[in-house]
């Protein structure tokens, strides 16, 4: 049997060889940044997040910690500090699962079929159950506001910068980030 370690590094090594962008923080393999682009045919189809990764010590007993950097509305995500409310993530989680599902399967489900009975949105999960067309609208707008690469304001200015552009806007530090980032710090 590995070791909690080394399952870790498997992990991570898994999801910085897949199609994900993956940002780590600090050198190390217990936090990370994981570009996630919203589930097609879906309110959240076009948009593209930047979600932050902790991986506890006793990965893979215990949970990762998995929150949306740019903001996000939805019934079972916390819209300022990012925080998932997420059964399979926080209560249902085995060692069989790895870092590539969060992102595969239950990002993408929990998108795609909201839980409006257990919000940490109150005001989104009304809005789905009552008026299920303005909640849609008001996830476009959010998309639109917040999750867009946006070339010509937000991207950091590099040399390099080429056709990749477009996707490191979702990377750079707007207000939004920079805002949440400190509130998360001063809340918790």
């Amino acid at each position: 049997m590995s070791s909690p370690g080394k399952r870790r590094e498997m992990d991570v090594m898994k999801l910085l060889m897949s199609d994900y962008k993956v940002e780590m923080a600090n050198d190390c393999m217990s936090e990370l940044y994981v570009e996630f682009h919203g589930p097609k045919d879906s309110p959240y189809e076009g948009g593209v997040w930047k979600v932050h990764v902790e991986l506890p010590d006793a990965y893979p007993y215990k949970s990762p910690s998995v929150g949306f950097m740019n903001r996000m509305f939805h019934p079972n995500v916390d819209e300022m500090a990012g925080s998932v409310c997420l059964d399979v993530i926080n209560q249902t989680w085995s060692p069989m699962f790895d870092l590539i599902n969060v992102f595969e399967v239950f990002l993408p489900q929990l998108l795609l079929y909201p839980n409006p009975t257990d919000p940490l949105n109150g005001e989104a999960a009304a809005l789905l159950m009552r008026e299920p067309e303005a909640y849609n609208t008001k996830v476009r707008d959010y998309v639109e506001k917040y999750a867009k690469p946006d070339t010509s304001s937000k991207v950091k200015q590099d040399d390099d910068s080429d056709d990749d552009s477009a996707s490191d806007a979702a990377w750079s530090d707007d207000d939004d980030a920079s805002q949440m980032s400190e509130e998360k710090e001063n809340g918790k």
